[in-house]
């Protein structure tokens, strides 16, 4: 049963390495990997080819429930495809951020997107990286880990990321605005961000990806038998 199958449920905002060690722990454990966030990114961008506006919670949701959506795993990072093109640049945009954050609350859509998500939990695990998969999409997880940083450090990370890709990005509003997409993502009235009470806190901010990817793997063997993993520890 599908249940059966272990979860590792990696939320916390944006920016904070969710992704990078997701990635990482994927590889490492030969898991399934869930970007939840690549969905509500891929729904708003539907939704606006569609010319769907943002109060259309039942286009919304209809554009969610029938996504043609397949990742792939590519030389550097997760391939997303849409009806098979490839819109993986295209929903890494900081403005695709925020249009999927307003489509994110939407309580039709996060329904319609539900059961999508859980799909993705097959043998022999799934790494699920979102804002609620501990809380609301995979609960029973054995593990869920919420990652921190604060919203400085973050913006730091991402105008550092922006400037080596050529891309001009004002500092200062790039932490005004993730700390308004905080205050969304916290404050909706769906599956607000926020940890489960059973999750181990994480704050990366000052810690370098090798040292997040070390303490997740020691949380990993204490928490799951995965054949050798309590070797690595």
């Amino acid at each position: 049963m599908k249940e059966t199958v272990p979860v590792i449920a990696v939320d916390g905002p944006s920016g904070v390495g969710k992704g990078t060690l997701c990635r990482s722990l994927a590889e490492a454990l030969g898991f399934h990997l869930l970007d939840s966030g690549s969905l509500y990114r891929l729904t708003a961008l539907a939704a606006a080819r569609a010319g769907l506006r943002d109060d259309d919670a039942g286009g919304l949701a209809q554009v969610a429930a029938t996504l043609d959506v397949r990742f792939d795993s590519g030389e550097d990072d997760l391939v997303v495809l849409l009806a098979g093109e490839d819109v993986t640049a295209a929903i890494r945009t900081e403005s695709a951020g925020m249009a999927a954050s307003k489509v994110a609350i939407v309580p039709e859509v996060r329904a319609a997107l539900l059961q999508r998500q859980r799909d993705f939990r097959r043998a022999p695990g799934l790494v699920a990286d979102g804002r609620d998969m501990g809380t609301v999409v995979f609960p029973d997880a054995p593990l869920k880990i919420f990652l921190v940083a604060s919203p400085a450090e973050r913006a730091r990370r991402r105008h550092k990321q922006l400037s080596e890709k050529g891309v001009d990005a004002n500092l200062a509003a790039l932490e005004t605005e993730i700390a308004e997409r905080d205050a969304r993502d916290a404050g909706r009235a769906s599956a607000p961000l926020k940890p489960a009470p059973d999750a181990v806190i994480l704050d990366t901010d000052d810690l370098g990806i090798d040292a997040v990817r070390d303490r997740a793997l020691a949380l990993v063997a204490g928490r799951l038998h995965v054949p050798g993993q309590q070797d690595r520890s």
